[in-house]
């Protein structure tokens, strides 16, 4: 089976669009992680904990996060970044990794968040961001993988 790329399989800049997403969501990570760490886009901030149900910062005021939870976006979108260089590390990035947050949105949705389970710390904008995010990075996984056919 020969590889054959179409139009639609590699943008302007000569990169296969499928690194270009995972690269994309790479740097997305890492920019929410580190808005995470920012007195301001992260209000209640002097609230925030290390980890767990009660640390009280919301990164813009709607998603709960701690220390931990940023730090899982920092190195999530670093992950990102490196498994971009190649069309099979993107690939398996959007597919393994939508996988990862939409079993984190239905984890979450599945616990009492008040509970000691809560451990990152998650709340209910978090649980559907995190479900809409897996989605998406699945079904860009498997869409936009380059095609074969045979010569």
């Amino acid at each position: 089976m020969a590889r054959t790329d179409t139009i639609s399989d590699r943008a302007t800049t000569g990169r296969p669009v499928v690194e270009l997403a995972a690269a994309a969501f790479g740097a997305t990570f890492v920019l929410v992680g580190i808005l995470g760490f920012v007195p301001g886009v992260t209000q209640n901030y002097d609230a925030m904990e290390f980890a767990g149900r009660n640390s009280g910062a919301e990164l813009l005021g709607i998603f709960q996060v701690s220390i931990l939870h940023n730090l899982v976006h920092l190195l999530f979108g670093v992950a990102g970044l490196v498994a971009a260089r190649t069309v099979a590390g993107a690939r398996s990035y959007l597919l393994f990794g939508g996988g990862l947050y939409a079993g984190l949105g239905v984890y979450g949705i599945a616990i009492d968040l008040a509970s000691e389970y809560n451990f990152v710390p998650i709340n209910h904008a978090d649980n559907w961001l995190h479900l809409a995010l897996g989605g998406a990075m699945i079904a860009l996984g498997a869409a936009l993988s380059p095609r074969s056919s045979t010569s």
